[in-house]
């Protein structure tokens, strides 16, 4: 309250001032963003009791020990300031040297930079090159984080649909009928989520071929690159590739060693795209978890029979709940190939989010609806299957029956 003087006697008299309310001026892009379809189900789920969760898409196996004690051993040296904005040294070397044995491709470190997992390394690609009259090919579904960031930026999305009954195969021709002269971009999930598709050598390298011709860029997310179940030869855009002038090809530690929460990825693009992009990370977060960049170190040059030996575990998940969505009514499901996800077709005219809805309040089974990937796949669901055999056998337990009971 301010105090202003009287004009008849000069004394001072209390005057009342009217405070206005403020509010958050939100980017108008915010819009763009839509509620999580996984989160709304999760969260409805952390408040029930006795719910077995088929929703999240995270490794349940536990983090090698020799990758944990790297990381502690760097906690306990006094590792805990900045790195190079790039990344730790150690970790630039082992990424080359790793993916120049993999896909016989010649790197350096300035090929590469780390970012706070495969989400920042996505964001610095697509936020730094979305624009207005930009136009981007993303499959559906996808993967739920791309859309939303080319949209923030002003870009224009184009899907290109793919189907359970064809395995969710990307069709190369679909995907080059659907460029034009506005197409800047196409993201290329491989292997895919939410439907756990692996793109064959003939598909990746025939896209690859087209986008280079036409000037277009690849944005390639390959975070679930070794959760490969039937096929050792992962069509990587790295030996695809010509070169990397049009490529970024992004991954990290989080699916392959169990490492989600340690936050450290990658992108690998040509020197000029690299150097770019380190400016706009720096801006962003920095640097990437150093002591966790050091456990990525241990990662790589470590024994690789811990990678092996989870994706022996995951493979056998995939035969169980591949047997079980089929013992399901009104589910139509097919064999995914990679990652840790089947997505099941319902019925066509079935709401699948209002379908897993009433599937958690009545049985206490949390599934992601299919509308938090696309468009054109209402009617279906995610299933993860990063948990164990028993535990998707208890939860099938509860759905057969109840999916019997459903007038669909």
């Amino acid at each position: 309250m301010a105090e202003a003087p009287n004009r008849e006697t000069g004394q001072a008299k209390p005057r009342k001032i009217k405070y206005r309310k403020a509010k958050a001026s939100w980017n108008p892009a915010m819009q763009a963003i839509p509620v999580s379809g996984i989160r709304r189900l999760v969260n409805m789920a952390s408040s029930m009791k006795d719910v077995i969760h088929l929703s999240i898409g995270q490794p349940d196996l536990p983090t090698p020990k020799h990758i944990i004690d790297a990381y502690v051993d760097a906690l306990n040296a006094g590792q805990t300031g900045y790195t190079m904005d790039a990344g730790l040294p150690e970790l630039l070397v082992a990424l080359r040297d790793y993916y120049g044995r993999r896909y016989n491709r010649k790197l350096t470190r300035d090929n590469i930079l780390i970012t706070s997992g495969a989400t920042e390394a996505m964001y610095l690609a697509l936020s730094a090159t979305s624009a207005p009259g930009r136009q981007f090919i993303v499959t559906d579904p996808s993967f739920l984080l791309y859309a939303p960031l080319i949209r923030m930026n002003g870009g224009e999305v184009k899907y290109v649909p793919t189907r359970a009954e064809n395995n969710h195969q990307l069709d190369p021709d679909d995907v080059i009928r659907a460029m034009g002269s506005r197409t800047f971009a196409l993201v290329l999930n491989n292997p895919n989520n939410p439907t756990g598709a692996v793109y064959p050598r003939s598909t990746v390298e025939t896209i690859l071929e087209e986008c280079a011709y036409r000037g277009i860029q690849v944005y390639a997310d390959e975070v679930y690159d070794h959760l490969i179940f039937d096929d050792d030869d992962f069509a990587s855009v790295l030996n695809c590739s010509m070169d990397l002038d049009n490529i970024m090809c992004i991954s990290s530690f989080s699916k392959t060693y169990s490492m989600a929460g340690l936050r450290v990825g990658w992108v690998i693009s040509s020197q000029a795209a690299i150097k770019s992009l380190r400016r706009y990370h720096m801006f962003t977060t920095s640097v990437a978890n150093t002591p966790a960049q050091f456990a990525g170190v241990a990662a790589l040059t470590g024994d690789q029979q811990c990678v092996r030996d989870m994706v022996d575990i995951y493979r056998e998940r995939r035969d169980k709940v591949v047997e079980l969505i089929d013992q399901t009514p009104y589910m139509t499901g097919y064999k995914p190939g990679g990652a840790f996800f089947a997505f099941p077709d319902l019925p066509p005219h079935v709401d699948g989010s209002d379908l897993a809805l009433r599937m958690l309040k009545e049985t206490g089974v949390c599934v992601v609806p299919g509308d938090a990937f696309g468009e054109e796949c209402t009617n279906a669901l995610r299933i993860s299957f990063s948990t164990t055999c028993e535990r998707l056998e208890e939860a099938f337990d509860r759905i057969i029956p109840w999916m019997a009971k459903q007038q669909l």
